[in-house]
């Protein structure tokens, strides 16, 4: 069973923009985290930008 285009758009939507660093840390490894300079220090709390690693993550996508 396939997804259509406008159910991945809608997931997309609802997807969180930044995450604690202990849920990033679980999502995503913490050392690409930082290389690609994705984390956000405000307080006491660190945030990953997940779209900015994300972006990151597609430069090693191989074609």
């Amino acid at each position: 069973m396939g997804y259509a285009r406008k159910d991945v758009e809608k997931t997309k939507k609802l997807a969180k923009k930044f995450v604690r660093y202990q849920e990033g840390a679980e999502l995503y490894s913490i050392g690409l985290t930082k290389e690609a300079k994705a984390v956000y220090k405000i307080d006491k709390v660190a945030l990953v930008n997940c779209e900015i690693f994300e972006k990151y993550l597609e430069t090693f996508r191989i074609a």
